[in-house]
C-alpha cells in the first residue's frame, strides 16, 4: 500500500488533481482511498457525484465514539472509497486535530484493508500546523506530491512545504516524489516549474494544462475521465496517474532561501 500527501497552496487546486489523478488510477485498476484533510470536506466530492459526505467529526459529534466505518466511508467512481475528516464547529478549536482524530478512527475501524494500493491524503498545504503536518509528521505518507503553478505565491508555498518534508523526513521516513505544476497560463510557466523543482533537488513530475474539461466536469460533480473520457484533458490526468504509480523518483529535498527563489522567479519575468 502506498500511502500518500497531496499539499499545496489553498485555491491552487489540489483536491480537483487529486480526485482526477484518483480517478486515472482507478482506470488502471488499482484500489484506492482518498482521506479528505480539509476542513472544507470537498476532497471526495467529484469521485462520489457530489454526495453529501458526513464527516468524521460531524459523525463523532452527532453520535459519539460508537460509529460504524461505513457512516463515514462512501465508495464512488472506480470503487475509489472516500472519507472527510471535518473541522471544529467554527471559531472553536483547531482543524487540524481533526485529521488526527479521523486517520487515528479509520485505522481503528479497520479502513486500511490490504487490497488498498494507494492512501490518498489530500491536505490543506499549512504545514506549519502540527495537525495539518500529521500525514508526514507521524509516517502516515511516505511520499509526498505538491500541487504549485508559476505563480509566485504557489511557488513560496511549495519551497515552504518541502522545508516541512525536510524537517521530517529523518524521523518519518518521508519523501517528496516531485512537483505537480496545474497551469495558471503564466509565462514561462513550464520552464519556471521545471527550474524550481530541479533547484530544490526533485521534478515537475506532469504539468497539467489549464482546460475548460475541468470546469465542464465540476459542475456536474464529476471527474475528467468519468464525464467526458475522450477529452485531451482525461489524457493528462492518466499520464500523471502512470507518472505517479511508475514513480521512482523520492528524496529529501533541498528548499530554497528565499532569496534563491526569488532569484529564480526574477530571471523567469515572475517578479518584473
Amino acid at each position: 500500500m502506498r500511502q500518500v500527501a497531496i499539499y499545496g497552496k489553498g485555491g491552487i487546486g489540489k483536491s480537483t488533481t487529486t480526485q482526477n489523478l484518483t480517478a486515472g488510477l482507478a482506470e488502471m485498476g488499482k484500489h484506492i482511498m482518498i482521506v479528505g484533510c480539509d476542513p472544507k470536506a470537498d476532497s471526495t466530492r467529484l469521485v462520489l457525484g457530489g454526495l453529501a459526505q458526513k464527516t468524521v467529526l460531524d459523525t463523532l459529534r452527532d453520535e459519539g465514539d460508537d460509529i460504524e466505518l461505513e457512516a463515514v466511508l462512501k465508495e464512488g467512481y472506480g470503487k475509489i472509497k472516500g472519507v472527510e475528516s471535518g473541522g471544529p464547529e467554527p471559531g472553536v478549536g483547531c482543524a487540524g486535530r481533526g485529521i488526527i482524530t479521523s486517520i487515528n478512527l479509520l485505522e481503528q475501524l479497520g479502513a486500511y484493508t490490504d487490497d488498498l494500493d494507494y492512501v490518498f491524503y489530500d491536505v490543506l498545504g499549512d504545514v506549519v500546523c502540527g495537525g495539518f503536518a500529521m500525514p508526514i509528521r507521524e509516517g502516515k505518507a511516505q511520499e509526498i506530491y505538491i500541487v504549485c503553478s508559476g505563480e509566485m505565491m504557489a511557488l513560496y508555498a511549495a519551497n515552504n512545504i518541502s522545508k516541512g518534508i525536510t524537517k521530517y523526513a529523518k524521523t518519518g521516513g518521508v519523501r517528496l516524489g516531485g512537483l505537480i505544476c496545474n497551469s495558471r497560463k503564466v509565462d514561462k510557466e513550464q520552464d519556471l516549474v521545471e527550474a524550481v523543482a530541479a533547484k530544490i533537488g526533485t521534478q515537475m513530475i506532469h504539468f497539467v494544462p489549464r482546460d475548460n474539461a475541468v470546469q465542464r466536469a465540476e459542475i456536474r460533480k464529476r471527474t475528467v475521465i468519468d464525464f467526458s473520457p475522450e477529452e485531451p484533458q482525461a489524457d493528462e490526468y492518466r499520464t500523471l496517474a502512470r507518472k505517479v504509480d511508475s514513480n521512482e523518483m523520492f528524496v529529501i529535498p533541498n528548499p530554497m532561501k528565499i532569496d534563491e527563489l526569488e532569484e529564480i522567479l526574477m530571471q523567469y519575468g515572475v517578479m518584473d
